[in-house]
């Protein structure tokens, strides 16, 4: 049930805080027609009001959670195996980068740059003024191999895929980014580098399914 209720949101043709926004409107005008509906004895009436008004309260915190603090997103693609599935939800921390830089290794999401009307993540992998270079499928950093510690969908990362790339130099509030799993990922390597004002957030757990509930690493 619960799946089938986070498909049926997905499918909504307007966002989830627009959802929120509807909802407590509706309960809004609720609460008005209860505050004026006097064939209720007003110990029912007051009950049902106090019952209202709480709701109103935790669907506008909700909303102000969604906006400046975390928000659920959907892995549709298969870009960043094994690390994250198609069909994963994830929660990501829209605050995370008010008290720290970006940093190398960080699963990001972020408005993608040809097209601010979609949203992609992947993993961060070079930062300003670094020059950055793939030589069948090694990335080079500064002219030096990266040690790549998190889990990547190929041995070695993408090098039976013979990627190439550069070498480019990271300009100033920007980000490389690569998919985990490089042979089947549409990354920096082909729309560019991603500006920072463009980031939504850090991705920080993946909630569902129930059994692929962790830390994203």
């Amino acid at each position: 049930m619960v799946r089938d209720l986070l498909a049926l949101i997905e499918r909504l043709p307007f966002g989830i805080p627009t959802l929120i926004l509807l909802l407590a409107l509706i309960l809004f005008v609720l609460r008005v027609i209860v505050r004026r509906s006097y064939r209720l004895p007003p110990a029912v009436r007051l009950s049902i009001v106090e019952t209202l008004d709480a709701t109103i309260f935790a669907a506008l915190l909700s909303l102000v959670i969604i906006v400046f603090v975390v928000q659920a997103f959907f892995i549709p693609s298969g870009s960043m195996e094994p690390t994250l599935r198609v069909g994963d939800r994830i929660l990501v921390g829209k605050f995370a980068y008010r008290f720290w830089e970006i940093r190398r290794g960080d699963v990001i999401v972020f408005r993608y740059p040809l097209n601010p009307n979609k949203d992609f993540v992947k993993r961060v992998v070079g930062l300003p003024g670094e020059r950055i270079e793939m030589k069948e499928g090694l990335v080079l950093v500064n002219g030096r191999p990266l040690s790549e510690i998190y889990p990547t969908a190929l041995p070695g990362g993408d090098r039976a895929c013979s990627s190439n790339y550069g070498p480019e130099v990271v300009p100033p509030n920007h980000a490389f980014v690569l998919g985990d799993n490089r042979c089947n990922s549409e990354d920096s390597r082909f729309f560019g580098f991603v500006p920072t004002k463009n980031v939504i957030g850090r991705a920080l757990l993946v909630y569902w399914p129930p059994e692929r509930v962790a830390l994203v690493r």
